[in-house]
């Protein structure tokens, strides 16, 4: 098959080009190539989806993978451009309207781009349904990836890494006290094998790209089980307590990752069984945990992060309870 991805250089994209080529096909990266290289394998076509698709006019692809973020436009232009038998889109769990209560499946009202709006939680997940009704429009069978958190190697969120680099250091750890709190996550390697699967079968639907959900309790001890010292100790440190501290929830930089507000307990609650059905296949929490280790530890783990804590902080934290 000839695949073309729109994207090819970082993290989901480029997982998704090297697994197409590690399966022999012909596979194609449309990006600027700023953030990083193509895959060993895989050919590169410089485009800037600012200015349009010019070098890929005229070619036809047996499936295209368009990871396309902010812009409706851009992905407009790439179904008016490119001749393909499989379209896959690339959308989000933050389509949803209502992130509290488990199974909602409103979504939020479509939005076109706006340079000047700020960009928001709501305006991305806005963008991406006005994305989603655009490919459906053209393409019937059209795949529509809704994904979820998304980890393993290449992942520079930090949500997950986070805790594979904190738990692997040892000692006193500081964790969220919402041990039942529903967490979900999908390795960026099966996911990606899926959608090439589905590229090859021409699987259409439009389905929410994730994993099971579990307790986060259970998530954080199969994290430690899988790289922390022995004699690691877990301490949960009560919500209060994290809010008289001024730590937030998800991601910034003083916050604690995967823990979520109350008004977004059901953002990792999505219903996995028909994406399963569908053929995504998740590896243990504990392979992603160790081999997300690996890509930590050569990107430094002291380094400046994006989710999470410093030590100083944490032990103010421990401190706390006495």
């Amino acid at each position: 098959m000839r695949i073309l991805v729109l994207g090819g250089t970082v993290f989901l994209g480029k997982a998704i080009a090297a697994e197409a080529v590690r399966r022999g096909h012909d596979v194609v990266c449309a990006a600027r190539g700023e953030s990083g290289q193509v895959p060993d394998g895989a050919a590169h076509v410089l485009v800037d989806r600012n200015e349009g698709l010019g070098p890929l006019v005229g070619q036809s692809f047996d499936a295209v993978v368009d990871l396309a973020t902010m812009a409706v436009s851009w992905v407009r232009d790439a179904l008016r451009t490119l001749d393909a038998g499989h379209w896959t889109f690339i959308s989000s769990c933050s389509v949803y309207a209502d992130h509290a209560t488990p199974g909602g499946t409103r979504t939020l009202p479509p939005l076109e781009d706006d340079p000047t709006a700020e960009s928001t939680p709501d305006r991305y997940g806005s963008v991406k349904v006005a994305s989603e009704n655009a490919v459906r429009e053209a393409h019937d069978g059209a795949f529509i990836v809704r994904a979820g958190l998304i980890t393993g190697p290449g992942d520079k969120s930090d949500r997950f890494g986070y805790w594979v680099n904190r738990l692997a250091q040892g000692g006193r750890v500081a964790v969220p006290d919402v041990s039942d709190q529903a967490t979900q996550h999908v390795d960026v390697r099966d996911l990606a094998a899926w959608i090439v699967d589905s590229a090859e079968n021409r699987t259409g639907g439009t389905f929410d790209a994730i994993g099971p959900a579990d307790p986060l309790s259970l998530v954080l001890g199969e994290v430690a089980g899988a790289v922390a010292p022995q004699g690691t100790e877990l301490v949960r440190i009560p919500e209060a307590v994290l809010r008289s501290h001024e730590i937030t929830p998800w991601s910034g930089p003083r916050s604690f990752p995967l823990w979520l507000p109350d008004s977004h307990r059901a953002l990792m609650l999505r219903d996995a069984r028909p994406a399963l059905a569908a053929g995504l296949r998740v590896r243990p929490t504990s392979e992603t945990a160790r081999d997300s280790l690996a890509y930590e530890r050569a990107l430094g783990q002291d380094r400046q992060r994006r989710a999470g804590i410093s030590r100083e902080v944490e032990e103010s934290l421990l401190a706390a309870l006495g």
